[in-house]
């Protein structure tokens, strides 16, 4: 893929690019690495896009109503309420887009007294010249006139624009550096909150503006306060444009220097004192446990990793964090009651809403591979369905997939959140669901589902998770169909 020239055309980010058409992000890097979509330093001219989406709907809110169903359906856990953005911040917007609004037209005007001397010239030569300059001179003027009043896909490009400028005063993009990952803020988000609710890791310590962990160098844009800070700035710092991002909000389209957590082994191991939220029966036998962390003092983990628990018997476990790290106040497990287990029979019997629950984590490094190309399989046996619902809710979050394909194997009865999943398959046209039937020991037939669909699996990153027999399943059956061993990520979990 080579970048094309900029020309002065104004260009959309590949979040804003890929919101305005409806896709994910994914598809939209597959176009560019195809070659069928060109880019400028990373970003697109929005006739470009029109070119590669040629029957995207700009004139319904199907997007933005997409959007929200994936944001408030697919993700019930997370309730929020959906606030217009300070008025400060607004006003600010307003006036950078009007700014720009006056900029384009003077830009329009310019043109428009450039082609008009054009026109003018050419029929100045072609009156006072011969047979061939009016040969030349005529069908120039009659295609300059054509191309000015020509409006082939003028009204769709329109379109676009309008909703590109209502999506940039209604939010703001931030691009992180080095890595160039972006992510939106809306509303009153602080850039914090906005960035781990896009599935982004950034490293924060007390999120309320006391400890600097979250400070970052602003390199462009604009950012206002949005809650008072304690902590204190050098005086370099300040010169540098460093903010808080936990205290503070996107006025404009931001590019920052800020501290991205890579992998597992840089997220520290807390202790924290979590309070029951609730306690929602699936089954007989399976629970789901809502903890839920001081405001001060949240758990910092990636989707996919666990952590213990420790309940007020002193009984302790360690359970997979079933929930999405993009609001890690609020933590799900699944606790499937085992007889015998001091813990699992504590959760059932005895632990009610308002009541501690001690947290140490988290642990392990069943992570999503971000940067990956590829697609995703997901692979759960019974309870293994906990770290790959985090998996699957974060690689949402982050939108990089050009595909996503759940595999849920388990005993009669055992699909104890079936109705979230089809709830995931109805919102996200790039996600497939199959709940199906089987043995630990004995998957292998129903593994076949996933070869019948996907035949080729070289484009696949597989992540799977369950009891010990069914990963030496999974592998010596993605083996055999020749997966490279580095797409494949295994967890065990028990229960």
């Amino acid at each position: 893929m080579s970048d094309q020239e900029n020309n002065g055309a104004p260009l959309l980010t590949l979040n804003r690019a890929a919101r305005l058409v409806g896709v994910s992000r994914g598809a939209l890097q597959k176009r560019i690495k195809d070659g069928e979509l060109p880019t400028f330093e990373g970003m697109v001219k929005p006739e470009d896009l029109l070119r590669a989406y040629p029957d995207t709907q700009l004139e319904d809110a199907a997007i933005l109503e997409r959007f929200t169903h994936i944001k408030d359906e697919a993700f019930a856990h997370r309730v929020r309420e959906r606030l217009l953005p300070e008025p400060e911040v607004l006003a600010e917007r307003l006036t950078g887009l009007g700014r720009e609004l006056a900029q384009a037209k003077a830009l329009v005007e310019h043109y428009k007294t450039v082609t008009d001397w054009l026109y003018d010239k050419f029929g100045e030569h072609e009156k006072s010249g011969g047979q061939e300059v009016k040969g030349i001179m005529g069908p120039l003027k009659l295609w300059l006139r054509h191309e000015l009043e020509k409006e082939s896909r003028s009204d769709q490009l329109q379109s676009l624009v309008v909703k590109e400028s209502f999506l940039r005063l209604m939010t703001a993009t931030v691009r992180l550096l080095p890595n160039r990952h972006e992510f939106f803020v809306e509303g009153s988000d602080s850039i914090l909150d906005a960035a781990l609710r896009a599935g982004i890791s950034l490293r924060y310590g007390c999120s309320n503006g006391n400890c600097g962990m979250c400070k970052a160098k602003v390199v462009s844009g604009k950012t206002l306060p949005v809650r008072h800070y304690d902590y204190l700035f050098s005086e370099a710092e300040k010169n540098q444009g460093y903010v808080l991002l936990c205290s503070h909000t996107a006025v404009s389209d931001l590019e920052i220097e800020a501290n991205e957590i890579v992998g597992a082994q840089d997220v520290p191991e807390q202790e924290i004192a979590a309070r029951v939220k609730k306690i929602e029966r699936l089954g007989d036998d399976m629970a789901l446990l809502h903890l839920q962390t001081p405001r001060t003092k949240r758990l910092q983990f990636l989707a996919g990793q666990s952590a213990a628990l420790e309940t007020g018997n002193g009984a302790e476990a360690e359970y997979p964090v079933a929930s999405c790290p993009c609001d890690d106040r609020n933590l799900q497990f699944h606790i499937r009651r085992v007889a015998g287990d001091r813990l699992s029979e504590y959760v059932f019997r005895k632990l009610k809403n308002g009541d501690i629950v001690s947290l140490t984590g988290p642990h392990g490094e069943f992570t999503l591979h971000e940067d990956s190309p590829h697609s995703l399989i997901f692979l759960a046996y019974g309870n293994g369905f906990a770290p790959i619902k985090s998996l699957i809710e974060h690689a949402m979050a982050r939108d990089v997939a050009e595909s996503m394909h759940l595999y849920w194997l388990a005993g009669k009865d055992g699909h104890y959140l079936n109705n979230l999943c089809r709830s995931w398959a109805d919102a996200l046209d790039n996600f497939h669901y199959m709940p199906l039937e089987a043995e630990p020991a004995r998957s292998g037939a129903a593994l076949k589902q996933v070869i019948k669909e996907h035949p080729d699996l070289a484009g696949f990153d597989v992540y799977a998770a369950g009891p010990a027999p069914f990963l030496a399943t999974v592998k010596k059956f993605l083996r055999d169909r020749r997966l490279p061993e580095n797409q494949l990520f295994n967890n065990r979990v028990d229960g």
